[in-house]
């Protein structure tokens, strides 16, 4: 395991002598005018990017056969005579977010230009899908994800595939990686984390307080009004009579995402979904990027101790960065990044995130 502090003024100094800083490690330093939690947070959310214009190819993957329910992926295949040993990365996206999420296209334009397959995943009712499935989403759906990897493995006879995810995204990733534990499939080589939603009553709660309550209205609005359109899609599974007013997201997760998801309450959901009980089991190399001023995400200390103490597990942990942000002061960049079209790194994650499987799952061709 290397436990990394990402913005420390001397990197070497957080680690054991034995582990040197891995190569593909650069230290974040953020924005000295966005320095706080929130700051990072919203303004990630807004920083503008290059037009996205790479060529994908669309494709429903089934993946729950009793109730049919599909996902809608987005691909972005290298040539057919390279493609099966190419690395293919599977992302995930956040919650109420989508394929099409700012921070997803950032990474698949690094990968892409690098070599990649890439797989942007929506998760369950995403992307325009609410049709696509009886069922809602949640945090635990982990399974979705195994599906959608198995699938394109299968088609495309994938050698190499890596997954990575964002906020609850990266909660379903490190679940299925813990639930995988040994016995994960001899193609799956890595797995990311970024924000990720690992402990979720924490995180839930945490959006209530105050200072958050704009992102939980923000999330509370859009969840609402995609549960209204799931009853009018089917109303013979959903009411909103039978919900009450809804005024959290611990109310939410309580009144529909249990009701309607085999859960018993709030409780038992975070409890059954979170990422959090099986981190312990990662036997796959996999990154964790936290920040400490994250303004609602919150990583209990036995999550962080069960990361930190996987020697599958790299934890790197920032004393800023905000939600999903990571805007970063400097655009420096290696030799190797250049070389491979990666070197703006002002979004630190994504850089970090496609370094690190890069070197981890082997560069694109698999040199």
């Amino acid at each position: 395991m290397t436990s990394l502090t990402a913005n420390s003024p001397d990197i070497n100094e957080q680690i054991p002598s034995y582990q040197p800083t891995p190569d593909w490690f650069i230290p974040f330093e953020p924005l000295p005018f966005l320095r706080g939690g929130h700051a990072q947070t919203l303004a990630g959310n807004y920083w503008q990017r290059p037009t996205f214009a790479i060529p994908f190819e669309a494709q429903a993957v089934e993946v729950d056969a009793e109730n049919g329910s599909r996902v809608l992926c987005h691909c972005h295949w290298q040539p057919e005579a390279v493609r099966a040993g190419r690395l293919t990365i599977l992302l995930v996206h956040g919650l109420e977010g989508s394929s099409d999420s700012r921070y997803i296209r950032g990474i698949t334009m690094r990968a892409w230009t690098a070599g990649c397959n890439i797989i942007r995943m929506n998760m369950r009712n995403c992307g325009g899908t609410e049709t696509w499935t009886p069922t809602l989403y949640h945090s635990g759906l982990s399974a979705d994800v195994g599906s959608v990897l198995h699938h394109f493995v299968s088609m495309h006879s994938l050698q190499r595939v890596a997954m990575a995810g964002y906020s609850m995204g990266g909660n379903l990733v490190l679940k299925l990686a813990g639930e995988f534990a040994d016995q994960a499939p001899n193609w799956l080589l890595a797995a990311v984390g970024v924000s990720p939603a690992t402990d979720l009553a924490a995180s839930a709660d945490a959006l209530h307080e105050p200072a958050n309550r704009m992102y939980e209205w923000h999330f509370l609005k859009n969840l609402m009004n995609r549960f209204r359109r799931k009853v009018e899609l089917f109303p013979g599974i959903y009411s909103v009579k039978e919900v009450g007013p809804v005024r959290t997201i611990r109310e939410f997760d309580d009144r529909i995402t249990a009701r309607y998801s085999g859960f018993t309450g709030a409780d038992d959901y975070y409890f059954r979904a979170s990422s959090a009980r099986v981190v312990s089991r990662i036997a796959i190399p996999t990154l964790v990027l936290h920040a400490l001023d994250d303004p609602f995400i919150r990583m209990m200390p036995e999550t962080r101790q069960a990361l930190m103490e996987n020697p599958a597990v790299a934890l790197t942990e920032t004393q800023n960065g905000g939600h999903c942000a990571f805007l970063a002061k400097t655009l420096k960049a290696q030799a190797a990044d250049i070389a491979s079209g990666l070197q703006n790194n002002r979004h630190w994650a994504e850089a970090t995130l496609v370094r690190f499987l890069l070197a981890t799952a082997g560069h694109a061709d698999g040199g």
